[in-house]
């Protein structure tokens, strides 16, 4: 298929005239069956690249990400276009996961979405390997390599997913990526050839600032003030979020949050509500931004300094899509260094503390050595923390790296649908007389839609009733919390449960073994990217975007001009005294003869102004000293 068609898809379902920067590159390589890796900066359209592919050829492309939200958004989006697409998460009925793979075999989707750890189901196997894949699309690409920020054990899974379809070729996207990791995300995806498509990182509308606060509230709200627009303000815990968020509107400043631990509905209402504009300012989490396609974002700030450059670039990259000058600030100081040095300490406990983890797990649940393999749990982590004594910021990363050592599977996005029960029994529900309409007809479609409701909780799918009912899914949301407060019903929300499940069987823990490639290459990792947020931050001599660049890979001889370090180094505006001594100087030195030192300090220039116009003029190299004189070049 040739360009022209390639462009035809685009404006047919996208309406746009044509393609960006590198998109049809990558869709050209993909197209031709070759592997491919494309580096796009958050913004760059990375989902043109496999969506417009996937039109173009018979079967359906499998696109792995990690993002349970994002590919929902997606489906929605493409099915708004008239593209068929589906996609499998953790929280679907099983008969709605074997409808939608039986329908990929029959070639009714051209785009099918998974989460990485869908790869390790045999029933998902055994059913899609009978499917026409045309490619396979790896999104968040660098969660494959261990080199790379946001390392996850389930992406490995794709090296041997692959080879069930020797003749699909694969597209790799990411946003963030070191020269190390772009080698390292083709080696692990098994590229039969290297192939590489980069974006430029260079980013000449936002402008990088670093700033030491003085009072970080105070200061957000100064730049908030500052700066007109839709903002987003980053931060590490999700305290930080509500009380930051409560703070700037008791100054005036219309502003949500947004967090992992909100329930889907919350979540959904809070990003709407920003992204139309109803909210100036969303204080978020990193659990915020991935999939957000908002142009118009004039300012992000980070509150305190993220754990990597990586990181950082993404997140402050979300300002400025449409090309219009826009900023991110990141506040930083020394207790920013220190937070960061302890987060290494944090991340990477000691052996010995992690086997202990291991132990009390097993505990927890009751297996005893021998047992437990494949077997799948709930974790309730508060629970867990309060029977054993441990702190969730510890345990957290000690389970990950049981996970990586591949004794253990920790997946904390497990996306459960909402379910409701019945409290009073069907009779009585006729008698019901203080009720409105609308809930009411909430409970007629419930029991009309639903078997099963006054004996146990019955899994609902909210979007459908909301459809059904003509009413909003927000809106749908709040009735049925105000019959759970009647106790007419009980309404468990859709929410996010963490879940353990055992890869093999329980070990005695002193035989738990942590590979140096799971612990002190990927400390040592951690530690240089530290240290390169550290001295990005603590900068004061190099243009930050030239820092960004190079950190990237990416080499850069010309300074941004707008940075803060970059405005520092522009030269103030000289007084009307000091251009007439300039023009002065410049007079005397015109017909480029060497002039004696003596014969400039004879004119009638104060000796302070004299110094400061010959130091401008060396630094301009618009004169030279020759043995004690002065020549203009």
């Amino acid at each position: 298929m040739n360009s022209e068609d390639y462009r035809k898809i685009l404006q047919k379902y996208w309406h746009y005239d044509d393609f960006r920067s590198i998109q049809l590159d990558i869709i050209q390589s993909i197209g031709e069956g070759r592997d491919t890796l494309g580096l796009m900066p958050t913004g760059g359209g990375k989902s043109i690249t496999f969506q417009v592919p996937a039109l173009a050829v018979e079967g359906v492309c499998i696109v792995i990400t990690p993002l349970i939200a994002l590919m929902k958004d997606q489906v929605e989006n493409l099915r708004r276009r008239g593209i068929k697409a589906a996609a499998i998460y953790t929280g679907m009925s099983g008969d709605s996961i074997i409808a939608t793979l039986e329908n990929c075999i029959f070639g009714a989707y051209r785009i099918l979405y998974v989460s990485p750890e869908r790869l390790s189901s045999e029933y998902f196997l055994r059913k899609i390997i009978h499917a026409k894949v045309s490619f396979i699309t790896v999104d968040e690409a660098h969660c494959i390599t261990q080199w790379g920020y946001d390392f996850r054990p389930s992406y490995l899974q794709i090296t041997d997913f692959r080879k069930l379809f020797p003749d699909a070729p694969v597209l790799a996207l990411t946003a963030t990526a070191t020269p190390a990791v772009v080698n390292d995300i083709q080696k692990q995806l098994g590229f039969r050839e290297e192939n590489v498509f980069r974006m430029s990182f260079l980013r000449p509308n936002l402008a990088y600032i670093v700033r030491q606060p003085t009072n970080r509230l105070e200061d957000i709200v100064y730049l908030l003030n500052s700066i007109e627009g839709s903002a987003i303000v980053y931060v590490q815990t999700r305290n930080n979020c509500r009380d930051i968020a409560e703070y700037l509107n008791s100054k005036g400043i219309s502003t949500t949050y947004y967090h992992a631990g909100l329930d889907t509905i919350d979540k959904n209402r809070r990003q709407e509500d920003w992204k139309r504009g109803n909210t100036r300012t969303m204080v978020a989490t990193n659990a915020f931004g991935m999939g957000i396609d908002k142009p118009d974002v004039r300012l992000v700030i980070h509150h305190e300094c993220p754990t990597s450059i990586e990181a950082y670039f993404q997140e402050a990259g979300r300002a400025g899509r449409d090309g219009k000058k826009s900023y991110s600030f990141l506040l930083y100081d020394n207790h920013d260094r220190a937070k960061l040095l302890k987060k290494i300490r944090t991340n990477f406990p000691d052996k010995e503390y992690i086997r202990k983890v291991y132990d009390d797990i097993a505990y927890f649940f009751q297996i005893a050595v021998g047992d437990g393999y494949n077997c799948r749990f709930e974790f309730n982590i508060q629970q867990f923390c309060r029977n054993f004594q441990h702190h969730p910021t510890r345990v957290i990363p000690a389970i990950k790296i049981l996970d990586q050592a591949g004794y253990i599977e920790y997946t904390d996005d497990d996306d459960n649908k909402s379910r409701v029960k019945f409290l009073l029994e069907r009779d009585e529900l006729y008698r019901l007389r203080n009720n409105s309409p609308m809930e009411d007809a909430v409970v007629e479609k419930l029991l009309r839609t639903y078997g099963g409701l006054f004996v146990d909780y019955m899994y609902i799918d909210e979007s459908y009733l909301a459809d059904q009912l003509g009413i909003e899914r927000n809106m749908l949301y709040y009735i049925l919390k105000e019959l759970s407060q009647k106790n007419i019903l009980h309404y468990i929300p859709r929410k996010a449960i963490p879940h353990i499940r055992y890869r093999q069987r329980r070990e005695e823990s002193e035989r738990i073994v942590i590979p140096t490639s799971v612990y002190e290459e990927r400390l040592e990792k951690a530690i240089e990217r530290t240290n390169a947020i550290i001295e990005y931050a603590e900068n004061n001599k190099t243009c930050r975007s030239k820092l960004l660049l190079n950190y990237f890979g990416e080499k850069s001889d010309h300074d941004c001009q707008s940075c803060d370090v970059c405005a520092t180094r522009q030269p103030k505006p000289k007084s009307n005294q000091w251009q007439e001594a300039y023009s002065t100087v410049r007079q005397l030195l015109a017909d480029k003869q060497p002039h004696p030192i003596d014969e400039l300090t004879q004119l009638d220039i104060e000796p302070t102004l004299l110094a400061d116009i010959l130091t401008f003029m060396t630094h301009e190299e618009t004169i030279a000293c020759e043995d004690g004189d002065i020549v203009l070049l």
